[in-house]
């Protein structure tokens, strides 16, 4: 007797994950803010504004995955799918500001420090520990075909190092009674906030300007264009991202025979796909016999 196993969508299994993600990370931001609130700890502060700029992030990619899914139509002929990379954008520099609240922040602690209770921070941040570490779960195996959702998993994973680090500055406050270390923590954490926001920020600035993508180089490109028979030249060639998964090509081919035309633009078709992942290519023909007439 057969046995039916259903296990749904894919998409929707990991849509499923990435909601649950969102609602651990904002339990724990409201968990840190009223723990750090209670103990004076800047740090665990910052540790909440990072999960919630993380809970912000997936909540933002789930709304762009939602929208990339709309098919093309007459206003968006290339479909909606860039608008994930939007909501990369948005993520990226939200990091940014507050990364550099929170620097601004622990400066004033030092300035001027504050009592803090220390047990309360590493209890707080040992929750935290286990919240960023099943959350950096649920998304790995989504992070690897997402730039939104790889951001959101390496947040996870430096929000578990730095709650390890605010455990490190509460255990150091009841041992020693070092307050500044939990001010010295924040400009750690501030500095992997940060970090992460200038490291990935150009990659995505530089999809929606449309630029050449990093692992193809557009030489080679217009090399591999005039070795193929038939072609002459190659030129006004332009090299883009459509979104992270699909590239696209639009050049000029000067051929030496009109009639070879059909059979020259399948073999270049095939070529930029199979050599450079190319899937979307708009190539315009010229006869090398017009070009000198017309000189």
């Amino acid at each position: 007797m057969g046995h039916n196993h259903h296990h749904g969508d894919p998409s929707e299994i990991g849509e499923k994950r990435l909601w649950w993600a969102v609602g651990a990370n904002m339990l724990l931001t409201i968990a840190q803010v009223i723990g750090g609130l209670i103990s004076g700890s800047l740090s665990l502060v910052a540790d909440a504004l990072h999960n919630f700029s993380d809970a912000a992030s997936l909540l933002i990619a789930l709304i762009a995955i939602r929208i990339g899914r709309k098919p093309p139509d007459k206003f968006k002929t290339f479909g909606y799918k860039r608008a994930e990379t939007i909501a990369a954008l948005i993520n990226l520099v939200t990091l940014v500001i507050i990364g550099l609240y929170l620097c601004y922040e622990a400066i004033m602690r030092f300035i001027t420090p504050e009592p803090i209770a220390g047990w309360m921070i590493v209890i707080v941040a040992g929750i935290a520990l286990i919240v960023d570490v099943f959350t950096a779960l649920l998304t790995y195996s989504q992070s690897k075909n997402s730039m939104n959702i790889k951001a959101a998993f390496l947040h996870n994973v430096t929000d578990a190092l730095a709650s390890v680090g605010v455990i490190v500055a509460g255990t150091l406050i009841i041992l020693y009674g070092w307050v500044w270390t939990d001010a010295a923590m924040t400009l750690i954490i501030a500095g992997y906030v940060l970090y992460q926001g200038f490291t990935a920020l150009p990659k995505v600035i530089h999809l929606l300007m449309e630029g050449t993508p990093e692992h193809i180089d557009i030489k080679k490109v217009i090399e591999a264009i005039e070795g193929q028979k038939g072609v002459q030249n190659a030129h006004h060639v332009h090299i883009w991202q459509i979104d992270e998964q699909r590239n696209a090509l639009e050049a000029h081919i000067v051929i030496s025979d009109v009639v070879e035309m059909d059979s020259v633009k399948v073999s270049i078709k095939l070529m930029l796909y199979d050599k450079f992942q190319i899937d979307h290519s708009t190539l315009e023909f010229e006869n090398k016999k017009c070009l000198s007439d017309d000189n």
